[in-house]
């Protein structure tokens, strides 16, 4: 009796020293090792900054289109080919014309001289020269009060919606700090009420020959958020621009008081339709495995911005962070199991143009089958800046477990946590939209909705080159374990349109 007892003790003994064992055979795996010598090479021999100063300071604003946008991919390439990534290319999709600015300046010359602070939307025509004129208020006339004005609109220029007295305030809550769930957008918009919106007043402002309309932002304390019009923007359209709101309630409060406001505009824009496509940047590390080396793990960033600043925390950090990753990676002469592509969008603020032409033209139909299948990941990063937190997680649960595995040991680098939640916007939607894994990084919002995303202040000082360190560091630990692993990343994104079959 004691020998059985004694045989079952030891039975219990052996398992209970396995267990430990059979638990880390399920666990994901995590290179430590290869974590620090990715931490050393980014702190030690980083050239981040580097590539982000030329982004934002030798090129600046980089509309998609534009000469500048052109210049900057063309640098991309060619760094990523210097630093011995192979297949660096160029990818055209179509887009339209190109738009520039060359001249701008807008002054109140009565009943006071004050200079007028402002910019012109993108793809907004110029105007016929410098043009003085009476500022008209319409934010509180219906159509048949603005149609019966008539000849009196000629030359005039317009304020088309009345004071802006609602302004974003608040930047989006941080999903990676907050115990509760939180939105993961920006903030609403808080744009002024137009008593006949400007889509149903412009072509009353074209028959009768306006000079320009001016409407106000929805930001405060001097910053303004400008984006753009249609591409396809008619070359007699009334030109636009937009206004600080508190300069724009002077304006109009002057008006509404008697007093007669007469402004001065100059602006001249140069559209370009000698090339109409746009150009995504691609490079790669080739993978190595006999089986799975076809298997692609990417990662990406959009380089095109908005025009009325330099796009320092949309999107140039994110992008100077891609490609460091993809330096360090190559520094280290790493052999990854399957494929580490990066991707360098453009037109992402037209609506996920580049990501979307990438996605379909390489995984849509029945012909790119095998390339869907060969897809393990896309990581993307873009809404916020500093420092990267974690990942939404688009409600992949497998996923997530993952990702939480490989998050734990960077959290001395100041990652926090992966949410499960959706982000609903920006490039990684391109390719869930076919059911594939994407996933977008979770930044820092202080300050990024109220004064940086899409505005006047989006310069160099907004980003710190800690964060951009970081933020490489995190992609780069991340593409390598997705590279290594012996299965792609689960695959249960909702699909809003049909894979291939």
């Amino acid at each position: 009796m004691a020998s059985r007892n004694s045989s079952r003790t030891q039975l219990l003994v052996v398992l209970l020293l396995a267990a430990p064992c059979v638990a880390a055979q399920t666990q994901e795996p995590v290179d430590r090792a290869m974590i620090a010598r990715i931490t050393a090479e980014a702190n030690d021999r980083s050239h981040v900054g580097e590539t982000f100063n030329y982004f934002v300071n030798i090129i600046g604003g980089r509309l998609a289109g534009s000469r500048a946008h052109k210049a900057s991919a063309e640098y991309a390439r060619a760094k990523l080919t210097e630093w011995g990534l192979k297949d660096s290319h160029f990818e055209a999709f179509p887009f339209g014309r190109g738009w520039e600015l060359q001249q701008f300046t807008l002054e109140m010359t009565g009943p006071r001289y004050f200079p007028i602070t402002g910019f012109p939307e993108a793809w907004t025509p110029s105007t016929k020269g410098v043009i003085t004129a009476p500022a008209i208020y319409l934010g509180d006339k219906s159509v048949a009060e603005i149609e019966a004005m008539g000849e009196k609109l000629k030359g005039a220029i317009v304020l088309a919606q009345k004071p802006q007295v609602a302004f974003i305030r608040r930047d989006r809550l941080q999903p990676a700090t907050n115990v509760d769930a939180v939105r993961s957008g920006a903030p609403p918009s808080e744009r002024s009420e137009y008593t006949t919106p400007l889509r149903t007043m412009e072509p009353i402002l074209r028959k009768y020959g306006a000079a320009a309309v001016l409407r106000a932002s929805q930001g405060e304390h001097g910053t303004f958020f400008v984006q753009g019009g249609s591409r396809t923007t008619a070359p007699d359209a009334t030109p636009s621009v937009v206004v600080v709101a508190e300069q724009y309630n002077m304006m109009v409060n002057a008006l509404l008081g008697g007093l007669p406001v007469q402004l001065r505009l100059a602006l001249q824009v140069q559209f370009s339709s000698a090339d109409t496509n746009s150009y995504n940047v691609i490079a790669e590390i080739p993978g190595s495995d006999p089986v799975i080396g076809k298997e692609v793990v990417l990662i990406g960033a959009h380089l095109d911005s908005w025009h009325s600043a330099t796009g320092a925390t949309d999107n140039a950090d994110a992008v100077s962070a891609a490609m460091e990753s993809m330096r360090i990676l190559q520094a280290l002469h790493i052999t990854p199991r399957r494929t580490i592509r990066i991707a360098i969008w453009s037109g992402e603020e037209e609506g996920l143009l580049g990501s979307l032409a990438y996605a379909t033209s390489h995984f849509a139909g029945a012909s790119n089958k095998a390339a869907f299948d060969n897809l393990s990941v896309y990581l993307n990063d873009d809404p916020g800046t500093g420092p990267t937190y974690g990942f939404y997680m688009e409600n992949n649960e497998p996923a997530k477990a993952i990702f939480d595995a490989w998050l734990e040991p960077l959290k001395s680098q100041g990652t926090v946590k992966n949410v499960i939640g959706p982000i609903p916007s920006t490039d990684h939607l391109s390719f869930t939209r076919f059911g594939l894994p994407a996933f977008t990084a979770i930044k820092d919002y202080d300050t990024y909705d109220v004064r940086e995303h899409h505005t006047n202040a989006d310069f160099a000082e907004r980003v710190s080159e800690a964060g951009l360190r970081q933020s490489a560091i995190v992609m780069a630990t991340f593409a390598y374990h997705a590279a290594m692993r012996n299965e792609k990343i689960p695959r249960v994104s909702l699909v809003t349109a049909t894979p291939p079959r």
